[in-house]
């Protein structure tokens, strides 16, 4: 009988205390994976560890909690060691399995010619898949911590690794789903008499139906993720892309991580946290409307209501549960979650720190912007990601909130932590901060610079009708020249949000004839554009006009702000129009 995965910190302990070393090691790693959702990541590290010579896959176990624990530092020793860990699980799965990237079904065919013993053939077909999964798995780890370096070489390092890992995963993927169609037609075909009904004893020699099915399970979390992150890469990129092989299927990547999720593997509940996480963070930033954000709420609630027998008390599920609070506009529900959240998550820095980003950006959506800066000062001191980030959002919102002399020095901090000049986020905000640094703050432009964050990051969707009100007024307030162009832009989201279409196109049109704008908002023109396209795309009599306005946003500007994100959301408005009227 498999252990609660109900089971919080204080049972985790007494829980690894009481395994025997004899139980099946998949229920084993899916124990020591529900541990750790349950807030008992200590406790599954220690179980992991203790097995980890065990089988090839408490070995995976191990070396996956010790690659998670490197993502939420970011400390090189731990990032060090996460890679020797999932090399010698890599090590490990190969030492036993000569010619790991061979045909599965070939070396199987030959292994059991060579073998007299055809009853343990099934064992050595799922023996031998479940090895090559896992190396799989370790390339990909492998790859995300090499990327992390954020070096050149590291990302075609990185890339090359990858597509080595998706051959293995394609494969596998194959050969498990032409094994499960061979299990199903012997069962069809060998039906028993009525007098050996109570026989269900699988036929010699082949793999039974759970076992591929667990598989299956195992081999779909990557493929699945493979197929979702492909079809969320800009455009630009898609060359480089199909360069290295690499598919982007958004349907079958679904598809294959609600499989993983349902499947007795160890990593179903690693699927459904991504299942959670693509319908409530990826999908609400990339989605062109609000029809494919509301049907992806209704598929995470109902993951969330299915699972919650399951993980009770987990930081990760209160948090997604604050994530489709946030979405459906309930904010004070949102805070509640995601500061129980906090509290749950005790001995995990990393997750306190997401809980308290949202938890800041929840207080910029309500426009209480003292409680939003005491949770982005906090992470500015306490991050290890990004702290030029942090410290621009907390003088933006201690400067929204009347302490304007604070807010200066936070932004003379901006420049000192500035450290990736690569990345976007922190180019924003060192220019940002500069900005506002030099041009005397007043607590209206501090308020306008919180809202054009909200904006960016398509959070206006998420304010309250009084909220929005407020906003604008605020707005209506702003007359400085070098800012007129990006105050029309979100005046014209704003309207948007609030159903006002004419206004809206009127201050969107006002926003991307702004040239004086241009020079200091370099992205107000083009994301001017595509709003209005956008707009127009509702109309039936205007979508052609929308969508050149699409193609000009996409083909006139360039070297601006936040310029791949907006390709993806042209990329995706543009596919939208193809569905509805074919080109």
């Amino acid at each position: 009988m498999s252990l609660s995965a109900m089971a919080g910190p204080e049972q985790n302990q007494q829980q690894v205390e009481e395994i025997d070393d004899q139980l099946d090691d998949a229920e084993l790693a899916l124990q020591g994976i529900n541990m750790l959702l349950n807030n008992g990541f200590r406790e599954s590290d220690e179980l992991f560890k203790r097995y980890r010579n065990h089988s090839p896959l408490m070995s995976f176990g191990a070396s996956f909690v010790s690659f998670l624990n490197a993502m939420m530092t970011f400390e090189e020793e731990k990032m060090q060691m996460a890679c020797e860990d999932l090399r010698a699980t890599e090590k490990l799965c190969e030492s036993d399995n000569v010619g790991v990237n061979a045909g599965v079904i070939e070396t199987i065919k030959n292994k059991i010619k060579r073998s007299m013993d055809s009853q343990r053939s099934g064992a050595v077909v799922v023996d031998r898949l479940q090895r090559q999964i896992i190396v799989a798995d370790c390339q990909v780890y492998l790859a995300v911590l090499s990327f992390v370096k954020q070096e050149l070489s590291a990302y075609i390092k990185g890339g090359w690794i990858l597509r080595k890992a998706w051959k293995m995963y394609n494969k596998c993927y194959s050969d498990i789903s032409l094994l499960q169609e061979a299990c199903q037609r012997r069962a069809s075909q060998e039906a028993p008499p009525l007098d050996q009904a109570n026989d269900n004893a699988p036929p010699r020699g082949a793999a039974t139906a759970e076992a591929l099915g667990r598989l299956k399970g195992s081999v779909s979390f990557g493929y699945g993720l493979f197929h979702l992150c492909i079809s969320m890469v800009p455009p630009h990129l898609l060359k480089i892309v199909n360069l290295l092989g690499f598919p982007g299927n958004r349907h079958q990547g679904l598809a294959s991580l609600a499989y993983a999720s349902e499947s007795k593997d160890m990593k179903a509940p690693l699927a459904t946290l991504a299942l959670l996480w693509y319908h409530t963070v990826v999908l609400p930033f990339f989605a062109l409307d609000g029809s494919d954000t509301q049907m992806g709420l209704m598929e995470a609630k109902g993951i969330l209501q299915n699972k919650a027998t399951v993980y009770p008390n987990s930081s990760l599920f209160m948090f997604f549960r604050g994530r489709v609070q946030r979405l459906e506009c309930q904010i004070n529900s949102a805070l509640t979650s995601f500061n129980d959240a906090l509290e749950l998550a005790t001995d995990q820095r990393e997750i306190q720190h997401v809980c308290l980003y949202e938890i800041g950006w929840c207080s910029m959506i309500e426009m209480n912007f003292s409680d939003a800066y005491k949770s982005f000062e906090r992470l500015k001191n306490e991050s290890r990601w990004s702290q030029c980030y942090y410290a621009y959002l907390t003088g933006v919102c201690q400067g929204a909130a009347g302490d304007l002399e604070g807010a200066i020095s936070v932004f003379k901090d901006v420049q000192k932590l500035f450290k990736r000049k690569n990345n976007q986020i922190e180019q924003f905000s060192l220019k940002r901060a500069e900005r506002l640094r030099k041009m005397n703050p007043s607590k209206e432009l501090c308020i306008l610079a919180s809202i054009e964050v909200l904006y960016l990051w398509k959070a206006l969707t998420n304010c309250s009708t009084s909220k929005l009100q407020l906003m604008g007024q605020v707005l209506q307030g702003v007359n400085d020249m070098h800012c007129m162009g990006l105050k029309n832009l979100l005046l014209g989201a704003i309207h948007k949000c609030l159903g006002n279409t004419k206004d809206a196109i009127q201050c969107f049109q006002l926003s991307a004839r702004d040239e004086m704008g241009r020079l200091n908002n370099s992205y107000v023109q083009p994301y001017a554009c595509y709003e209005l396209g956008c707009v127009l795309l509702s109309k039936p009599e205007a979508v052609g006009r929308g969508r050149a306005l699409l193609l000009q946003a996409k083909e006139d500007f360039a070297g601006y702000d936040f310029e791949n994100r907006l390709h993806v959301r042209i990329h995706s408005a543009l596919a939208s129009v193809r569905e509805v009227v074919p080109q």
